[in-house]
C-alpha cells in the first residue's frame, strides 16, 4: 500500500493510494461536479464525543485541498486541529467497506470507529464500556 503524505500549511494528512483510487471511482459513479471531492471534517456527536464527517462536496473558504491521482480530499477548516496527522484509507472487507480515518489525536474511539475522544495533554482517558460499539449510530 502506497502512502502519500501532504503538508498543508499547519496540518499534515496521509492518504493511501487505495483511498484515492476508491474516491476516483465514487466521484465517477455519482457524476460529481468538477472540483468536488471527499470533504473530511469533525463535529460534536457520536458515542465518544466527536464524530468524523465525510461527504462528497466542494471546498469552502479556508479549507485545505489534497490533490491525488486526479481526485480531491478536502479538509474542513474547522477540523484541522482534530485531523492533523491522520491517515485516510479505504477498507474493503467482508463486514466493513468504506473510507476510514486513523487518528493519532484520539485518546479512544468507539467500537465502530466513527467517533472519538480527542487526546488532552495531561489527561488520561478512562474506560467506558458504553463505547464498545453497541451504541453507535
Amino acid at each position: 500500500m502506497l502512502l502519500h503524505s501532504y503538508f498543508l500549511c499547519e496540518i499534515m494528512i496521509t492518504v493511501t493510494e487505495k483511498a484515492a483510487n476508491e474516491l476516483t471511482a465514487l466521484l465517477a459513479s455519482k457524476d460529481a461536479p468538477e472540483g468536488s471531492g471527499l470533504r473530511l471534517g469533525v463535529e460534536r456527536g457520536g458515542c465518544a464525543g466527536l464524530a468524523y464527517t465525510m461527504r462528497i462536496g466542494e471546498p469552502e473558504e479556508g479549507d485545505k485541498i489534497i490533490n491525488l491521482n486526479g481526485t480531491r480530499f478536502i479538509v474542513a477548516h474547522d477540523s484541522f486541529d482534530f485531523l492533523t496527522g491522520c491517515t485516510v484509507d479505504f477498507a474493503d472487507e467482508l463486514s466493513d467497506r468504506g473510507f476510514k480515518i486513523f487518528n493519532p489525536n484520539a485518546s479512544r474511539s468507539c467500537g465502530c470507529g466513527t467517533s472519538f475522544e480527542p487526546s488532552e495533554e495531561g489527561k488520561k482517558p478512562t474506560y467506558d464500556p458504553a463505547l464498545d460499539g453497541t451504541n453507535c449510530k
